[in-house]
């Protein structure tokens, strides 16, 4: 009997083989994962031991079942995704760095608090834990010379096809207000209502500007939880008074008094900053806040 080549073999398993990764529900994957998933399902779907990762790589692509995607990392390094049909890029987002959560501008998109579809996605990987309670002592001319800067951006920024993706990190919080997020049937990491409208309010430029991070307190106005917002705040433990922020933007949105009460519950004790280096400024005494005339 004439042996079957690896082609032959391949081919004839290429509905077992879809019917495997269907069952693995994942829709991107590394040159390793596929190793693995070679490794571990070769038996099961009787294909012979001569057949390598890349020989699977390349049925995998010749039948349409994965496409071959190529990312380029901050530093140049061009890096390979393997995506079925039904892979999206916020799962292409989340596998280039390890343990990443989709964040601000992205996190708003998913929970519907803008209308806009952005080009650029946000995915945000905490850095190794360490002592970081925040025991820094706030002073007003400090405060205001940080604000009359611009904000600082990360220039780690990934590119694929048309959009960027940038790679932020920030300190270790446990991934407090991270959540399992299921969209189009696929789970992804992504940050709650509350901890997003927290995080675009320390970085708006994250989130298309003031007028955007307005727009998204108003369209969570029945979606919020203030109480938890609050709670997750005292978790990250900011230097800066964001509560001051937050009670500006929640006031403009038209929340009810009872909520604005909770903020002003917090102490109110220097003068804060809406966002960097405003140019035309307006000021709320009640919040003690600096904001973007016209907002």
């Amino acid at each position: 009997m004439k042996k079957k080549t690896k082609n032959e073999n391949l081919d004839q398993m290429k509905s077992r083989i879809s019917g495997a990764f269907k069952r693995m529900a994942k829709n991107v994957w590394l040159s390793a994962d596929l190793r693995a998933f070679l490794k571990e399902n070769a038996p099961l779907l009787g294909l012979t031991g001569q057949i390598t990762t890349l020989d699977l790589i390349e049925f995998l692509s010749q039948k349409k079942i994965v496409t071959e995607e190529t990312i380029v990392m901050p530093l140049g390094k061009e890096v390979t995704r393997y995506i079925t049909e039904t892979g999206n890029v916020y799962e292409l987002a989340l596998t280039l760095k390890r343990h990443a959560y989709l964040c601000h501008y992205t996190a708003m998109f998913l929970h519907g608090l803008t209308d806009n579809i952005p080009k650029t996605i946000y995915s945000n990987t905490e850095l190794k834990p360490s002592n970081n309670y925040n025991s820094n002592e706030l002073k007003q001319d400090a405060i205001d010379r940080a604000f009359a800067n611009n904000m600082r951006q990360s220039n780690q920024i990934a590119k694929y096809k048309n959009l960027e993706i940038y790679l932020l990190n920030s300190k270790s919080v446990d991934q407090v207000g991270v959540k399992d997020f299921d969209f189009n049937g696929v789970k992804l990491r992504v940050t709650d209502i509350e901890r997003t409208l927290i995080d675009i309010t320390v970085r708006p430029n994250y989130a298309g500007g003031t007028e955007e991070v307005l727009n998204a307190y108003k369209a969570a106005k029945n979606k919020v939880s203030v109480n938890r917002l609050l709670a997750t705040l005292k978790k990250l433990d900011y230097t800066y008074p964001y509560h001051q922020s937050i009670g500006f933007y929640l006031e403009r949105a038209g929340y009810d008094e009872s909520v604005l009460d909770l903020i002003e519950k917090i102490e109110i004790k220097y003068n804060f900053y809406l966002t960097y280096k405003i140019k035309d400024k307006d000021y709320s005494a009640r919040w003690k806040l600096f904001f973007p005339r016209g907002l």
